[in-house]
Parts: structure tokens; C-alpha cells; sequence
């Protein structure tokens, strides 16, 4: 059964410049990053060693530019049925 409320995390632009990767529930950045693709791409890894999950991308205004799924991660140890 999927779960009813995927991680999520936003990329939009820092105040004092750069992009953060910030969960839209949440208070602090949980990256910093130079350009918005760098944010992208650490905003995917974040979300993929979370399960998989919702990204949003916001342009420089801080509108929705474009959301994304993104699949869980590959494991290379996953946890094992213990029934």
C-alpha cells in the first residue's frame, strides 16, 4: 500500500543568494547550494535515500515551476522479511 503522504522538498532561491533544498514543513534549509541544478540534483538524493517522494522547483520569483516524482533509491542492503 503506497503511503498517503510522500517526503517532499522544495528547491527555490535563498534570500541571500544561491537555492536552497528546504521540506515545506519545515523551518531550516536542509542543503545550500550555488545554482538551482545543484539543488535539483541534491534535492533528488535526499528524496531518494527517503523512500522516494514529491520534489518541487520553484523559479526565481518563488513560483512552482515544476513537480516531480522521484523514485525511491536502489538499496544495496535492504531490509530483510523477518516473519
Amino acid at each position: 500500500m503506497p503511503e498517503k503522504n510522500p517526503p517532499r522538498r522544495a528547491v527555490q532561491p535563498n534570500p541571500d543568494g544561491g537555492w536552497d533544498v528546504q521540506n515545506p514543513s519545515g523551518s531550516r534549509a536542509s542543503a545550500h547550494t550555488d545554482t538551482q541544478r545543484q539543488a535539483i540534483d541534491r534535492a533528488r538524493e535526499i528524496l531518494s535515500n527517503l523512500g522516494g517522494g514529491e520534489l518541487e522547483i520553484r523559479n526565481q520569483q518563488g513560483q512552482i515551476r515544476d513537480v516531480d516524482t522521484v523514485p525511491e533509491g536502489n538499496d544495496p542492503n535492504p531490509p530483510r522479511d523477518r516473519q
